[in-house]
């Protein structure tokens, strides 16, 4: 056991998938009053995430839960349902078995490295993240589509009735505004969503134009006019320790076996977000084979810059 309790967060566990079916077994808190959060891609099936959040819940002192885009993703078992039907049908499963979601009053944490408001948001994203600075949209997908760089997204999540994405990103960005507006501003927050609030962490992606499904860059200035003591996100399976305009930005996810097989997973698997740490707990070094991967415990190899 730790020596006092920690906001805690983890992302993309995609239980789902072979070799992460058992990841949730990993998960436990190192003090009685940890909380932690889940910034979204917990599996596709409704079952699956529920399940998951539900076993969490019951170690952990709070469970916060934002939405990632496979959440939305509609299956066979969600045949005749939309994207906004199956997330709030989410929602409401999360609030029987007590776990804090976008729709819920945003809870403060009191514990070390405190107070501060706990955010979850689900904002969704808007195309806006083109390959080129100001590229319309539709130039934008459509340059993806020739290199055939598409997100399954574009085929499984339906956001009815919203006409499309960027409606639905609109209506999220309006809501959550208002809702962040009225917080008491004595306190600093901790901003969940499960796509990055900045393009920046996406520069590193293997393939620029899944960008596109992302973010949005409505807010880029969220960290700095909602008073972030830290942002916590994930999406791109790229785990790390950013830092912009002081604020400090935690992507947390695990991803898929194929990829944390290949480069590590981080040890511990949730990471500390407050009290702030002393140093960041995800540091990528070059292995021997020359690729880049996830320094062990203790281990001394000089880090890579923004090579990922």
């Amino acid at each position: 056991m730790t020596a006092g309790p920690s906001l805690r967060a983890v992302s993309d566990l995609h239980v789902g998938h072979r070799g992460n079916a058992d990841v949730v077994d990993d998960l436990h808190p190192g003090h009685p009053g940890d909380w932690l959060i889940v910034a979204g891609d917990v599996a596709e099936k409704t079952d699956h995430v529920v399940d998951a959040l539900e076993r969490l819940a019951a170690r952990f002192e709070r469970v916060i839960w934002v939405p990632g885009n496979h959440e939305l993703w509609i299956g066979r078992d969600d045949e005749g349902m939309t994207s906004t039907a199956k997330y709030d049908r989410l929602v409401e499963a999360c609030r029987a078995i007590g776990v804090d979601t976008p729709e819920d009053p945003y809870p403060l944490w009191t514990g070390p490295g405190g107070p501060a408001w706990v955010v979850p948001m689900f904002l969704f994203y808007d195309y806006s993240w083109t390959p080129v600075a100001g590229q319309a949209r539709a130039e934008a997908l459509a340059g993806a589509r020739e290199r055939r760089v598409v997100a399954s997204d574009e085929f499984l999540i339906d956001p009815g009735p919203h006409g499309d994405a960027v409606a639905w990103c609109r209506e999220r960005l309006v809501a959550t505004t208002t809702r962040l507006g009225r917080l008491d501003p004595a306190h600093p927050t901790v901003l969940i969503n499960h796509w990055p609030l900045l393009r920046e962490p996406t520069r590193v992606l293997r393939h620029p134009d899944f960008a596109l499904w992302c973010g949005t860059e409505q807010t880029a200035d969220w960290h700095r006019r909602y008073r972030a003591t830290a942002c916590v996100y994930g999406h791109l399976h790229i785990p790390r320790t950013t830092v912009h305009d002081g604020v400090r930005f935690e992507e947390v996810s695990l991803g898929y076996p194929r990829e944390w097989g290949a480069r590590g997973r981080p040890e511990p698997l949730t990471r500390q977000i407050l009290p702030a740490p002393d140093a960041p707990q995800v540091r990528w070094v070059r292995g021997e084979d020359g690729m880049p991967r996830l320094a062990r415990p203790g281990e001394s190899a000089p880090e890579l810059e923004e090579e990922r």
